[in-house]
């Protein structure tokens, strides 16, 4: 229900992820991006992890019936612009999910594929994968993966590897409306981003490749398309905002343990605090990432 007494409250996202003690990713990279982006971030749960900047050591996926009850909690008091999805933690989570978003079907979907950490842990089983393929992808506005991310959910098992363009094909044919397919992970000297739709390429993007492995690039990436969209953008112009809010994270990440960078989702403020100098009496006026770079 909407807020009739203070109808001026931020855009409203909703998160499904794993909880990420070092918040390079899920669901606190979810939140960081969220609010940085200047919208309110809700998260529900769907699993807890052991994991540091190196690696995933463990993930326990919560009930599903726990996943279910925090977001209708949620849904029953709040107006939501959103949904953003990263790790799903079961197939049962998966098809909890896909019930609450056929409730809710004029609200734009961000689906974010993940199906192993940097290091190559594993995050998502098939079974995991034919789930979102048959019950999550029928209710995505927009998939994010990478290009091995779209490989394996396109069940691209042919002798020869198919082209990332047939790919998308396939990923829309099977319910999507738009795949933006990554390009971190292929050999080219830029990164390049292609957006595809049910009538081919929408747009597509390329940013100079920066050196460096970064845990959450991809959280990021999808959070930012989904406060985006929250906050009224068109779907394409919401995908090129969100990726130069990410590459400029990604420029200004940093490297606090012993395994990747960490994108800096508050960058602009670092730099707008730095550009106000050290004097005690200058108190840097709030303000959200949109338009800041």
């Amino acid at each position: 229900m909407s807020n009739d007494s203070d109808p001026d409250f931020p855009p409203i996202v909703l998160a499904f992820s794993a909880a990420d003690p070092s918040s390079g990713a899920g669901m606190q990279a979810d939140v960081l991006t969220l609010a940085s982006m200047g919208c309110h971030p809700l998260s529900v749960l769907t699993a807890i992890t052991v994991q540091d900047t190196i690696g995933v050591e463990g993930i326990m996926a919560l009930d599903s019936e726990w996943v279910a009850d925090q977001a209708r909690c949620l849904l029953e008091d709040m107006p939501v612009d959103a949904f953003k999805i990263g790790v799903l933690g079961s197939v049962e989570n998966i098809a909890a999910i896909a019930e609450i978003l056929s409730d809710y079907p004029e609200v734009p979907v961000v689906l974010d594929p993940i199906q192993a950490s940097g290091r190559g842990d594993e995050l998502a089983s098939d079974e995991m994968a034919h789930a979102v393929r048959e019950l999550l992808l029928p209710h995505t506005t927009i998939l994010t993966p990478n290009s091995m991310e779209a490989r394996r959910l396109a069940e691209a098992d042919e002798e020869d590897e198919p082209s990332l363009a047939a790919c998308a094909e396939r990923l829309l044919e099977m319910g999507c409306e738009y795949v933006l397919i990554t390009g971190t992970h292929e050999a080219t000297p830029q990164v390049v981003n292609t957006l595809y739709g049910r009538k081919g390429v929408v747009r597509t993007d390329t940013w100079q490749r920066l050196p460096g492995s970064y845990h959450g690039s991809g959280c990021t990436l999808a959070s930012a398309i989904a406060a985006m969209l929250a906050s009224g953008l068109e779907l394409p112009e919401a995908v090129r905002e969100a990726q130069d809010y990410t590459w400029h994270t990604l420029q200004k990440a940093y490297r606090p343990g012993m395994g990747q960078f960490l994108p800096d989702r508050l960058f602009w403020a670092r730099d707008e605090a730095e550009a106000k100098g050290d004097d005690p009496d200058v108190v840097p006026h709030a303000r959200d990432a949109r338009g800041s770079h």
